[in-house]
């Protein structure tokens, strides 16, 4: 029997480029403290949130999605036609299919790109991001395009006191292609699933059709705040000496923006030094899930915080309870 020829690609992979997207509709604190019987204070006390994104009505994840997409390719130095495979990280698309990725396929003009979504909430992209670096090293795709996007504001109970002033909407996108040298590091990922029930949404489809209400996520606030706070400082450790390095050796801390003062522990946690930039994007943007991470990467070298070629550590972590950490050399 004749053997099967294995695909091979690019020694490494990188990611190429990163854009974003974020809606017009500013909204404060005080836009919302009304229904949930709060203030401003108390919000930006307990978060660090003191405004949002939200999208304008019938505007989807995939509209959201376009533009970052674009940005992301055009900065790669790419055309649509160049992109492979299209992963896109999101809970929110309000189709059960087509995909995301297979409608943004057809808004930029990638009709050929290998499409799927990605459902792991705030860890998607990081999932996306090993995916697409597993692709272009196992010779299946040479240009990935990853996009976290998010309409949280669809499924958000505006008078539950835990969730209505976390959450934001926007996207962000990163090409991740080939690399001559080792660019993304090994992602130490997982779950502790038997916590599943902690962020979940309130009503099955099946039970929407039945006559329930618009399914809602709850989230379980002291128990995901605990578990993210002790359990996700080690995994970012891990993610640091799996990629060989030391953390002294990092330019910038971008985690998942779930909470300012997670953030700050996890920071605390790691000890890191000084001069390594921490992403603060919460602050204006609320917490978008999977599209958290890349919109905190692209305001962070748009600004000129950190510069190109800077190592940054990622990690994303939330609903399942799913997590995923790897460090990157920035675009």
């Amino acid at each position: 029997m004749s053997p099967i020829t294995a695909s091979t690609g690019a020694e490494y992979a990188r990611i190429l480029s990163v854009g974003s997207h974020r809606p017009e509709r500013v909204v404060l604190n005080e836009e919302l403290v009304e229904a949930i019987d709060s203030s401003d204070t108390w919000i930006r006390d307990r978060s660090g949130i003191i405004s949002r994104r939200f999208a304008a009505a019938g505007e989807t994840v995939v509209d959201l999605g376009v533009p970052a997409a674009l940005q992301a390719i055009e900065r790669a130095g790419l055309v649509p036609a160049d992109i492979d495979t299209i992963v896109v990280a999101t809970i929110t698309h309000d189709m059960q299919t087509p995909s995301a990725a297979a409608m943004l396929a057809h808004r930029i003009d990638a009709p050929r790109a290998a499409t799927m979504d990605v459902s792991t909430a705030c860890a998607g992209f990081t999932y996306a991001i090993s995916l697409a670096s597993d692709m272009v090293r196992g010779g299946s795709a040479r240009n990935v395009l990853v996009v976290g996007t998010e309409t949280m504001s669809n499924i958000i109970d505006p008078t539950d006191r835990g969730t209505a002033f976390i959450f934001g909407d926007g996207a962000g996108a990163a090409v991740i292609g080939p690399s001559s040298t080792p660019a993304i590091g090994p992602t130490i990922w997982g779950s502790d699933a038997t916590q599943w029930e902690a962020i979940r949404s309130d009503h099955s489809w099946s039970q929407y059709r039945d006559g329930a209400s618009w399914p809602m996520m709850r989230m379980a606030g002291p128990k995901v705040f605990r578990w993210a706070i002790w359990e996700m400082a080690p995994v970012a450790q891990k993610a640091i000496d799996a990629a060989g390095i030391e953390i002294g050796d990092l330019a910038a801390f971008i985690p998942h923006q779930a909470n300012m003062r997670i953030i700050n522990q996890m920071a605390k946690q790691l000890r890191l030094p000084e001069h390594v930039v921490i992403a603060r994007d919460i602050a204006e943007a609320g917490n978008t899930s999977g599209a958290s991470i890349p919109m905190a990467m692209a305001r962070l070298l748009d600004e000129g915080q950190v510069a190109s070629g800077g190592l940054a550590l990622l990690i994303g972590f939330g609903a399942g309870l799913s997590y995923a950490a790897q460090v990157v050399e920035l675009p």
